[in-house]
């Protein structure tokens, strides 16, 4: 095979990425123009009604925008106190040792588990737990949902987090320890500043995916359209709403379903954009 050959062969292959992601924006668009087009762009964005009453349909994608926006949160809120540990463990403290190379390997099998396995456990063990400790009277709904999300996504923070930690130059913390300094100050002083940007995409990466959860979060968040008022209540997210009624749904109601799918890929993709140039301002630094 030729040169030439060979650059026409990858130049074909990757321009198949570009055009398949086009493909997924101008279907989702077109698809979900009829419910933008009878409900108003803004008006659906901040409508909190959903009846698919016939001949009185009303859609509105507040409820479930709300619900993964805090799902989301309170699983990242939840997910720091353990994946810093491990990041710091696995890329500093331990770098390089066989316990840590355990601790790295068990992590990176939780980001294999099926979501499904997840969703099941969530179900069958945490719920009861909550439901035993009187924190919810039935056990489904935003916390359980984030604190089995929270658990998800610790892979992703903690295993990008240490590598970026063992990116910060020898030669920096070598420096500060001949000047006297503590190990907690060296991380503190050295290594957050270094790699702090870093060790932020982690995060943003991790909060992509748990946006886009479905199956964890539809088995647990309890499958209500409304806007919950507590971290107890239950509700719905946009992935667990289309997972509910798209095969049941059709017209008006299919419009806006794709809608809220078109807005939860709008905003992953935003995530991930930010969260991909913040690695690279760390990898320049």
């Amino acid at each position: 095979m030729n040169d030439k050959l060979y650059r026409i062969i990858l130049f074909v292959a990757a321009l198949t990425i570009p055009i398949v992601c086009g493909g997924v924006v101008y279907a989702l668009i077109t698809d979900a123009y009829d419910a933008f087009e009878h409900f108003g762009f803004f008006r659906f964005l901040t409508s909190s009604e959903w009846s698919y009453t016939e001949g009185a349909e009303q859609y509105g994608a507040l409820p479930f925008i709300t619900g993964t926006l805090l799902t989301t949160l309170l699983a990242l809120l939840f997910c720091i106190p353990f994946s810093m540990p491990v990041a710091f463990f696995v890329g500093e403290y331990f770098k390089g040792s066989r316990i840590a190379s355990v601790l790295s390997t068990v992590t990176d099998l939780l980001a294999g588990i099926p979501s499904v396995i997840y969703g099941l456990w969530g179900f069958y063990t945490l719920r009861p737990i909550i439901i035993a400790l009187d924190i919810s009277s039935q056990g489904s709904g935003i916390l359980t949902a984030s604190l089995v999300l929270a658990i998800m996504i610790v892979p992703y923070a903690a295993s990008l987090s240490a590598e970026f930690i063992k990116m910060v130059p020898n030669d920096l913390k070598e420096s500060a320890y001949s000047l006297g300094a503590t190990r907690a100050e060296v991380v503190r002083k050295i290594i957050f500043p270094v790699a702090g940007s870093g060790i932020f995409s982690s995060y943003i990466l991790a909060i992509g995916r748990a946006l886009g959860e479905t199956m964890t979060v539809t088995m647990l968040i309890g499958n209500t359209n409304n806007i919950p008022t507590s971290i107890t209540s239950t509700g719905n997210s946009m992935a667990s709403i289309i997972a509910n009624q798209f095969g049941e749904a059709d017209g008006l109601r299919l419009s806006s379903l794709i809608a809220i799918g078109l807005i939860l890929f709008l905003i992953t993709a935003v995530i991930n954009m930010i969260g991909k140039m913040m690695i690279k301002r760390a990898r320049i630094s």
